[in-house]
């Protein structure tokens, strides 16, 4: 089965399913992915930062693949992405969910207002505290082991016809733009996964994406 890492930013959507099941570690605590968001580059894909070009702020999405993309809305929180596709291309597959698998107790110290453990890491932002995760990961590689954070396949390596869970797809989240485009990816019946909230518009509301 061909690897995320390997394909190009025209296929974020598909490199996102791919990246459904792997692990991520980071500050002693380590989350298996259960739920992504593909984003494109250039025109293509208005909900992007990238949309417009290059940027300051977006630079990283642009490669190469494998680096995280950080970045914060409201002026509080912070996102991860997973930078994907070949150099010179925007696509980053935003990580909105996982299963804390390694940590339990330092992420349950992180994210005291938890109410149970499935919801640790059930969005964006809670996968960030629990991880530990800020601005200062931006850039960093996720795959050469000299960042903050790195990503690993999923324990039980899928077989060459794909993962035997389901795959379900539907809208993005918090966008305001191209709502109804489905790539937002999760895993089938998993109980991190976050809840769907359709975008509302706010005054000076900053983009989530």
């Amino acid at each position: 089965m061909t690897s995320w890492v390997e394909l190009p930013a025209t296929d974020v959507d598909v490199a996102a399913q791919l990246l459904l099941g792997w692990r991520l570690t980071a500050n002693g605590v380590t989350v298996r992915l259960t739920e992504v968001e593909a984003y494109s580059g250039l025109g293509e894909d208005p909900a992007s930062h990238a949309h417009r070009g290059v940027t300051n702020r977006n630079r990283v999405m642009f490669g190469p693949a494998g680096r995280l993309y950080v970045y914060q809305i409201y002026g509080m929180h912070f996102c991860a992405n997973v930078v994907c596709g070949e150099t010179g291309k925007a696509a980053a597959v935003l990580l909105r969910a996982g299963a804390v698998i390694d940590g339990l107790e330092i992420a349950r110290e992180r994210r005291p207002a938890a109410r149970k453990d499935i919801d640790l890491a059930a969005g964006p932002a809670k996968l960030m505290q629990v991880l530990a995760l800020n601005r200062d990961a931006n850039g960093s590689s996720l795959l050469d082991g000299t960042g903050p954070a790195a990503l690993s396949p999923p324990a039980d390596p899928a077989s060459p016809d794909g993962p035997a869970y389901e795959i379900e797809a539907g809208p993005r989240v918090g966008v305001t733009s191209a709502h109804d485009v489905p790539w937002r990816f999760w895993i089938s019946g998993d109980p991190t996964v976050s809840s769907y909230r359709r975008h509302t518009p706010r005054r000076n509301r900053d983009m989530f994406r």
